[in-house]
């Protein structure tokens, strides 16, 4: 069942991605929190990122809506030790571009907004860092 917390976050999350410049602005903001981040980033395909980026938000989204968490679990697998070595610690930074990036592209953004973003996605995101 969802809660107000995921309606809040579903509804901010329509609000922001239905422009590009959402996901380019993440990026920039991430990047800018590390310099081994933004090095992990030398070579991708930015556009193919970024489309996988709307596609693991909107599954940290479903997932606080009460969708399995089999597809986090698979980006678990993808982005342990064993896949892209993704360190754990980056999480952190990652929320801290998502949230900023947020505040940046949805209109109706508050201090609730955030804190609901925050409750919502950190259950998926802990599965996704508990794989490393």
């Amino acid at each position: 069942m969802a809660s107000r917390d995921s309606d809040l976050v579903f509804q901010s999350y329509g609000r922001c991605c239905n422009k590009d410049q959402f996901f380019i602005d993440f990026y920039e903001q991430f990047m800018s929190s590390s310099p081994s981040i933004k090095a992990r980033f030398d070579s991708v395909d930015m556009k193919q990122q970024r489309h996988l980026l709307r596609n693991g938000i909107m599954q940290l989204v479903l997932h606080s809506r009460g969708m399995s968490d089999s597809k986090l679990r698979d980006l678990a697998k993808s982005h342990s030790r064993t896949g892209y070595d993704i360190n754990p610690a980056w999480y952190d930074y990652w929320l801290d571009a998502l949230m900023a990036t947020v505040k940046r592209h949805d209109p109706q953004y508050s201090d609730d907004t955030q804190r609901a973003w925050r409750s919502a996605i950190m259950p998926g995101i802990n599965i996704i860092r508990g794989g490393y």
